[in-house]
């Protein structure tokens, strides 16, 4: 018995051993690399060739110079954001960064691939380090399967982050400081694919945001994959191939997360109907994804900030929450209602203070941004992040098994009790432009 045990005991370890193998483990600093380590300096700029290294004019300075062979020894930091990058294949990888300092403190925010916010802001009093662990989603635009194809991109989107064959970790805050990096490709985790618009993409610049890109911070033991793209219908998304490419990656076990509404309302090709063709569309995505045995989930589209005379809020989504819910109780899928949570959330910032969530900055507020910018259906980082949360506890208050894979560190979020934007700081990350997404 005893030795029946140690054998289905061996196994286990072996599975898990190649459910995780190492890719690659990076020291930071000028220092001797600790053994098993490759070695990254403040000159070490990325390229095919090596396939690692620092990137978009990033200036980082190391400090330690010690030869105890360990990445504790030393670390690399910059007063600015500084970007590091790794080609890699697709798929999804988790990430231990080594964080701290000998002799001070350190104060880090971490970003990955186009914004997508993992580590919010993490502190390591002197002397400490810790390892902050998170897992990033990598894609690259090619749909693999019987014969090859392409996802067609919108031609801005070629320069996006999250297309290419690399995970680019951004490293931000007032006091950031690396000492090492650890990467593992991960197999059998969930992912958490999010299909939509403009509302949930990944935004590549500041000063926009979407909830989506906020998502992966409040998460643990789960990959997000997003997929979303600014003014994307349920019609076009499909058609640009997006859909087949999340088939195509997916697999028994994850979750689809669909919100549209907020261009399939506006006439033209892409136009679908609310109670009849909008629905039929959603039940024929719901079908696709049971047959794959992946859990799909509605999630009604949240306001645009539009007020009445009296304060409330102006439904200029028309019956298009409405055929979502339906849609949900008639298939048994979980819908997420962010529709009517940010309701109450805007009308408890009101007019004024709601302004603050959304993308509203004077002329010259950032670099080469010569107009005011008044949107009232994108966000700033703060509105985004106010809205991942109200996801967040949406998923919280389901039967989703998902929500086991919360932080432990969320504490609950009640729209009637938003978090007061002057205690919200998030630093920006380098890449800023003015012109407003697709979709507004």
């Amino acid at each position: 018995m005893i030795r029946i045990f140690s054998l289905a005991f061996f196994i286990i370890i072996v599975l898990c051993s190649k459910a995780q193998e190492t890719v690659f483990k990076f020291d930071f600093g000028n220092g001797t690399a600790a053994k098993g380590y490759t070695k990254i300096t403040p000159t070490t700029t990325y390229s095919d060739a090596t396939g690692y290294g620092f990137e978009f004019n990033s200036k980082p300075m190391a400090v330690g110079n010690s030869e105890k062979l360990k990445p504790e020894s030393d670390f690399i930091t910059s007063q600015k954001p500084f970007y590091f990058s790794v080609k890699l294949p697709e798929g999804n990888y988790i990430v231990k960064v080594l964080l701290g300092d000998a002799n001070g403190t350190s104060k880090t925010t971490i970003k990955a691939e186009n914004r997508r916010l993992m580590v919010v802001e993490e502190i390591t009093i002197s002397g400490k380090f810790k390892f902050k662990e998170f897992i990033v989603h990598i894609r690259d635009s090619i749909i693999r399967g019987e014969r090859i194809s392409n996802v067609k991109l919108k031609p801005r989107e070629h320069d996006y982050l999250h297309w290419d064959n690399k995970l680019t970790l951004e490293f931000n805050n007032t006091n950031p400081k690396v000492a090492g990096i650890v990467i593992t490709e991960a197999k059998n985790i969930p992912t958490i694919f999010l299909a939509g618009n403009s509302t949930v993409v990944d935004q590549a610049n500041e000063p926009w945001a979407a909830w989506g890109q906020m998502f992966p911070a409040f998460l643990q033991g789960v990959a997000v994959a997003n997929y979303a793209e600014s003014g994307e219908t349920l019609k076009s998304f499909k058609g640009a191939r997006r859909l087949e490419k999340i088939w195509s990656m997916a697999k028994p076990g994850d979750y689809l997360l669909i919100e549209f509404a907020h261009n399939d309302q506006k006439p033209g090709g892409n136009h679908l109907d609310a109670f009849t063709t909008y629905k039929k569309t959603l039940k024929e995505w719901i079908a696709e994804a049971r047959k794959r045995k992946i859990t799909p989930v509605l999630v009604t589209s949240m306001h645009r900030r539009r007020f009445d005379e009296n304060g409330k809020i102006i439904n200029t989504l028309e019956g298009y929450p409405e055929a979502v819910r339906q849609t949900g109780k008639e298939e048994n899928v979980t819908v997420l209602d962010l529709n009517s949570m940010s309701k109450t959330m805007y009308e408890v910032w009101g007019p004024d203070k709601s302004i603050k969530a959304f993308v509203h900055f004077p002329a010259n507020t950032f670099p080469d941004q010569k107009e005011a910018l008044a949107d009232n259906t994108h966000f700033s980082n703060y509105g985004a992040y106010e809205l991942a949360k109200c996801i967040v506890q949406a998923i919280k208050d389901s039967d989703l098994p998902l929500k086991k894979c919360i932080s432990k560190g969320f504490k609950g979020f009640n729209p009637a009790m938003p978090d007061d934007v002057e205690d919200f700081k998030l630093p920006a990350s380098s890449f800023i432009g003015s012109a407003k997404p697709d979709g507004n």
